[in-house]
């Protein structure tokens, strides 16, 4: 009896190592399989987001994959009237002009004024009446610059005051009404 006992004995052990060996096994499979999903979910998830970005953004500049317009009532070619032409509107009727750097006089010594512009325009079709002008446009503007003083520009009526001044000036180059708004993007005395 006692050699039945030990056989029984031996054979659950080799059937509880079997037991454990499976368990080890299924476990290892498990944490590979979640760790593979996680992998998967992380790389996909955040191509997910990228797309959703680039969708949106060709949907608001009214490229490849946004929505088709509808026909605009005055015809081909009109403007077409709704929320998407207004939203996308101001942001492609920007004109950005190259940075100006002139010397003015603040009454003791000479300072450097450095000015970025963007001009809104009224319709997308003045670019190229103003790439027409560029020369004369830059022309009258470093001249309005070079002429200012540290004064005539350290405060906001001053700057308010030279963006009158600026849109002046670029009336006389190209007819006027073609620029909405006059924006300084960068304005630095040095």
């Amino acid at each position: 009896m006692a050699k039945e006992e030990q056989e029984q004995a031996e054979a659950g052990v080799e059937d509880g190592g079997g037991k454990k060996k499976k368990l080890i096994i299924i476990g290892a499979a498990v944490a590979v399989a979640l760790i593979l999903g996680v992998v998967a979910f992380m790389m996909f998830g955040k191509g997910d987001k990228k797309a959703q970005k680039e969708g949106a953004a060709a949907q608001a500049e009214g490229g490849h994959g946004a929505p088709a317009a509808a026909p605009a009532a005055g015809g081909h070619g009109a403007p077409a009237a709704g929320a998407a032409g207004a939203a996308a509107g101001p942001a492609a009727n920007i004109f950005p002009l190259e940075p100006f750097i002139v010397n003015i006089y603040d009454g003791q010594e000479l300072r450097y004024l450095k000015v970025k512009i963007e001009l809104e325009m009224v319709s997308p079709a003045v670019k190229a009446e103003i790439d027409g002008r560029l020369a004369p446009i830059r022309d009258s503007l470093l001249i309005l610059f070079s002429a200012k003083t540290l004064q005539d520009v350290q405060d906001v009526q001053g700057k308010n005051t030279l963006k009158d001044e600026i849109l002046t000036a670029i009336n006389k180059s190209i007819p006027p009404g073609k620029i909405a708004k006059v924006y300084f993007t960068d304005f630095v005395v040095q």
